[in-house]
């Protein structure tokens, strides 16, 4: 009795097996896969006008290449009219609510093309960037900003948040600030919020006071 239950629980996995390795099958969307909006031809659509837009860049032509997967797109190379055409679409400038959380930024190259997007929100009020595996902003500057949420990151000291004068609500939940060194430079902002949930520093006496 006990050789067919082993049995029978073998051949469950091995069907198992068989049928996960068949999902990467190529679906009809394969070659749309690493897409940003922006890149799909016949709309007009602008990033000020999405408010949770997908932004992080996909893999080069060489990782592509490594992985299998060169035939899903052949980047094109981008004429300086083009690259002006993209810009104008994106329209980062005028956005003033803004959602772009989860973005999981796995490779440099994915966070450098976040932070060239975070530095031309110069009109944005409403911002969140939660669950990124941020660890440094300090060289950004959001000027118009009132509401920013950074929860689940990994920033380890306020000196690391982006430059924001006009904050009054700010959230740090889920991060790893261990001390409040450097809140001083939120106090001439107009702070209203602070939420510092599961950070270290809550382990602090009197933290609240300081």
């Amino acid at each position: 009795m006990l050789l067919q239950v082993v049995l029978l629980v073998k051949t469950i996995i091995q069907f198992f097996v068989y049928f996960i390795s068949h999902l990467s099958i190529k679906l009809p969307s394969a070659s749309f896969k690493y897409l940003t909006w922006h890149e799909l031809k016949e709309h007009d659509v602008q990033g000020s006008q999405i408010r949770c837009p997908r932004v992080r860049e996909g893999p080069s032509e060489e990782e592509l290449f490594f992985r299998g997967e060169d035939a899903l797109r052949a980047r094109k190379q981008l004429t300086e009219k083009e690259k002006w055409q993209q810009r104008q679409q994106e329209n980062w400038e005028n956005c003033a609510n803004l959602n772009l959380s989860f973005q999981d930024l796995g490779d440099l190259y994915q966070l450098e093309n976040f932070k060239r997007i975070l530095r031309r929100l110069i009109r944005v009020e409403r911002l969140w960037l939660v669950d990124n595996s941020l660890t440094d902003l300090s060289a950004i500057r959001l000027p118009r900003c009132k509401e920013l949420n950074v929860s689940k990151n990994q920033f380890t000291s306020f000196k690391q948040l982006p430059k924001i004068p006009q904050i009054h609500h700010l959230s740090l939940a889920d991060n790893n600030i261990e001390t409040l060194n450097g809140i001083s430079d939120l106090r001439s902002t107009p702070l209203e919020s602070l939420i510092l949930k599961r950070n270290p520093c809550e382990f602090q006496e009197n933290y609240r006071q300081l």
